[in-house]
């Protein structure tokens, strides 16, 4: 990916940091998004740039967009262009529909699945320009399947929309040079889950044996961002050591 570059946001911990990590190895330079956390977000631009990469933090909120489409436009100027989208955002809520208010529900949703609409479409303009782009949607696994599960309601809906939006996106921008996959992990190491919360959704779902890490989660996402998957849009691919299947 020498000469690519990108824009993960979600990247101060976490998946995010090591699919920015992974993508400043290979070569490309690494915009690291994030929200309130500069801290960490520099450690990321500094585990990148220790890994021989380059990289620099950019703060905003993308769930609102109007700031999210000034980042994007940020690091494109910045950049020269702005080759690779992936969107890791993504908030957890655990609550059955019941007990949920309409504001929880409602910033599940704008995490999980507007956030991508806006950053996406901001995006677009420049990939179009360059003819080349690589998206990559962060996803959960099964959302494909549209599967239900008690307590996890807007979470679920979100990353089904999400999948849904992915697919449409994929066919409309194929003949522009720019790809639209998803990467679905399962419950992984770095989830925004308390022991309790993540035992009742892990049981004994993980036929390898263990959950992902975020290097498995980021082998996947490099792909998809690679020349090799030119061809490869509006995909699916469930990172989950067989959860599911």
């Amino acid at each position: 990916m020498q000469n690519r570059t990108a824009l993960v946001t979600g990247a101060s911990r976490g998946i995010g940091k090591g699919i920015a990590l992974a993508l400043g190895r290979q070569g490309a330079t690494v915009a690291v998004s994030y929200h309130t956390n500069r801290n960490a977000a520099e450690q990321t631009v500094q585990a990148v740039q220790s890994a021989g990469g380059r990289a620099f933090s950019v703060a905003t909120d993308v769930t609102d967009p109007v700031r999210a489409g000034q980042m994007v436009r940020t690091v494109g100027e910045r950049l020269g262009r702005l080759d690779i989208l992936v969107n890791n955002v993504g908030n957890f809520g655990w609550k059955s529909v019941a007990e949920s208010s309409t504001q929880e529900w409602q910033d599940v949703l704008a995490s999980n699945l507007f956030s991508v609409f806006y950053t996406s479409r901001a995006v677009l303009p420049l990939m179009r320009a360059q003819h080349w782009g690589r998206i990559v949607n962060l996803g959960s696994v099964g959302a494909e399947r549209a599967f239900g599960q008690a307590k996890i309601s807007a979470f679920l809906s979100a990353k089904a929309g999400m999948v849904a939006f992915s697919r449409s996106l994929a066919l409309e921008e194929a003949r522009n040079g720019i790809t639209v996959n998803v990467v679905n992990p399962s419950i992984h190491d770095d989830s925004d889950l308390t022991v309790e919360e993540a035992e009742r959704v892990r049981d004994a779902r993980f036929p390898v044996g263990r959950p992902p890490t975020s290097e498995d989660v980021a082998g996947a996402v490099l792909y998809f961002a690679s020349e090799q998957a030119g061809y490869v849009t509006g995909q699916v691919l469930n990172v989950s050591g067989g959860w599911l299947l």
